[in-house]
C-alpha cells in the first residue's frame, strides 16, 4: 500500500485536515482571533508566545494544536520562556500541554519553530530547534542542537530523539537544528529536516522509527558547491511510491549568492536527484531561497513558495520579494505569481512567503506573506504586515486579509505558517506578532456565506 493511502486510510484524526483540503473556500474572508498569546504570567507569556513559523492542526472535535516559540513555565537557559505546546477549543479556550525546559540545559527541547503531527492514537509529535544534549564544540548553542518529541493527548511528553548525538570534529552527524515539522508513514516513523549537521555539514533528511532510532537518509552538499542543495528548513512529503520531497534555502547549481536553493527528490534508499536549481534566470525571476515545503496536484506537479526572486526592493534588501511556483514532472519551473507586483514599495498583494501552500477542491492555492498589504497603521516598519492570499491555477492573486488592519495589529501580523481548512471551508492560522498583547494570535477567516 502506497504512503499516501495508508495515511488517508489509516489515521482518522488527519481525516478532517484532508477534507477541508478538499473543500471550497469564498474569495473574500472575515478575520477572527480566538486567541491571542501572552494573556498569563506577564512578561513571561505562561500562556506561550511568538508563534513565529508555527502553524496549528485540527482534530475531529475541532480544537487546534500549535507550537510558540517563547514563553510557558520552563525558564532554564530561556530568559522569557522556551515555548510551548498548546491547544485552542474552538470557543477559544486556551490550555498548554506542555512547557519546554523545565530542566536545567533543556533535556526536553527548546523553542519550537514547526507545527505539529498526529499520529492515529491522537499523539503529537514534532521538533524544537534547540535543547536536547548539553552543547559541546558540535553544538555550541546554549542548550543543545534539537529534539524530536512526541507528547501524549495527556501532555507528557517524550524526547525521541536528541540531535547531535554523533559527531565527527565539530560536526553532528546525524543532523542539528531542525526547523521544520515531522510526517509519519503507516508503520509509525517519522521523517524531518535538520538545518545543519550530516557528513557535510549542509543538513540532513532523517527516519525516526516509533522506537527513536534514527536513520539520516541523505546529508546536504555531499557535491561539489553544495549542487544537491544545502540547509533544508522545510518539511517533506511523499509520492504514492513512497518518495520524499522537499527544498533546501541554499546550495544548486547556480551558485551566485551561496545559491538559490533547490527542491529535490529522495528514494526509499536515500538515492538524491535535484529537480530544480533556483536563480537559474537574471535576477532570480524563477524564485531564490525557499523556506518551505512542496505540495502536489492530482496530475503530480508541485508547487511551492520562494521568499526571495524578481521584484527587487524587498527586505532583506535587493533579493527580491518572492514567488509562487509550479514544477511539472518533467522539471519545467514556472512562476505563478511574482509578489510585490501592485503597490510599489508597500507590496500590498504581499511580499516574501516563508510558509506552504494549500489547496482547495477547484484547484487555488492558498497561503500567507511575511510582508506587504495595504495596512500599516504606523506598526510595521516596512511594506506593510502581511497577508494570507488565494491564487487561480492560471496564477490570479486576491489578498484575502491584509494583517494589521487596525491600530496595533489586534488581528495579528507577519503570518510566517501555513494554512489549513476545516470542514466548512475556514481559513487557519498563526501570526508571529500583533493581537492584544502583540505576541502573536491563532486567527480564522471565515467565507461570507457563512458569516453571522
Amino acid at each position: 500500500m502506497s504512503e499516501n493511502n495508508s495515511l488517508r486510510k489509516g489515521r482518522l484524526i488527519l481525516v478532517v485536515l484532508i477534507l477541508g483540503l478538499l473543500l471550497g473556500a469564498g474569495w473574500a474572508q472575515t478575520e477572527s482571533v480566538p486567541y491571542s498569546f501572552c494573556v498569563q504570567g506577564g512578561s513571561q507569556c505562561l500562556d506561550g508566545a511568538d508563534p513565529y513559523t508555527a502553524g496549528v492542526v485540527l482534530d475531529l472535535k475541532g480544537n487546534l494544536y500549535g507550537t510558540t516559540y517563547y514563553g510557558g513555565d520552563g525558564r532554564f537557559n530561556c530568559g522569557p520562556g522556551c515555548g510551548v505546546v498548546f491547544k485552542v477549543t474552538p470557543e477559544g479556550k486556551e490550555t498548554v500541554l506542555y512547557s519546554f525546559c523545565k530542566q536545567n540545559n533543556c533535556p526536553d527541547g527548546a523553542w519550537p519553530v514547526a507545527g505539529l503531527v498526529f499520529d492515529q492514537k491522537g499523539n503529537l509529535y514534532g521538533t524544537t530547534e534547540y535543547g536536547g544534549r548539553p552543547f559541546g564544540k558540535a553544538c555550541p548553542t546554549d542548550g543543545g542542537c534539537g529534539v524530536v518529541f512526541k507528547l501524549t493527548p495527556k501532555g507528557k511528553e517524550t524526547v525521541l530523539h536528541k540531535f547531535c548525538a554523533h559527531t565527527k570534529g565539530d560536526v553532528c552527524t546525524d543532523g542539528a537544528y531542525p526547523s521544520a515539522g515531522l510526517i509519519i508513514d503507516q508503520k509509525g516513523n517519522l521523517y524531518g529536516t535538520t538545518k545543519t549537521g550530516g557528513a557535510i555539514g549542509g543538513g540532513v533528511v532523517f527516519k525516526l522509527s516509533p522506537e527513536g532510532k534514527e536513520t539520516v537518509l541523505y546529508s546536504f552538499c555531499a557535491q561539489t558547491n553544495c549542487a544537491d542543495g544545502a540547509d533544508p528548513e522545510a518539511g517533506l512529503i511523499f509520492d504514492q511510491k513512497g518518495n520524499l520531497y522537499g527544498t533546501t534555502r541554499w546550495g544548486g547549481a547556480h551558485n551566485s549568492r551561496q545559491g538559490g536553493g533547490v527542491v529535490f527528490k529522495l528514494s526509499p534508499e536515500g538515492k538524491e536527484t535535484v529537480l530544480y536549481s533556483f536563480c537559474a534566470q537574471t535576477n532570480c525571476a524563477d524564485g531564490l531561497q525557499p523556506r518551505a515545503g512542496v505540495v502536489f496536484d492530482r496530475k503530480g506537479n508541485l508547487y511551492g513558495t520562494a521568499g526571495g526572486g524578481a521584484y527587487d526592493g524587498c527586505y532583506p534588501g535587493g533579493s527580491g520579494c518572492g514567488v509562487v511556483f509550479k514544477l511539472t514532472p518533467e522539471n519545467r519551473e514556472t512562476v505563478l505569481y511574482s509578489f510585490c507586483a501592485q503597490g510599489g514599495d508597500d507590496c500590498t498583494d504581499g511580499a516574501n512567503p516563508a510558509a506552504g501552500l494549500i489547496f482547495d477542491q477547484k484547484g487555488d492555492l492558498y497561503g500567507t506573506t511575511g510582508g506587504g498589504g495595504d495596512n500599516n497603521n504606523g506598526y510595521c516598519s516596512y511594506g506593510g504586515c502581511g497577508v494570507v492570499f488565494k491564487l487561480t491555477p492560471k496564477g490570479k492573486e486576491t489578498v484575502l486579509h491584509g494583517f494589521c488592519a487596525q491600530g496595533g495589529c489586534p488581528d495579528g501580523a507577519f503570518p510566517g505558517a501555513g494554512l489549513i481548512f476545516d470542514q466548512k471551508g475556514n481559513l487557519y492560522g498563526t501570526t508571529g506578532n500583533g493581537g492584544t498583547y502583540n505576541r502573536g494570535v491563532v486567527f480564522k477567516l471565515t467565507p461570507p456565506s457563512r458569516v453571522r
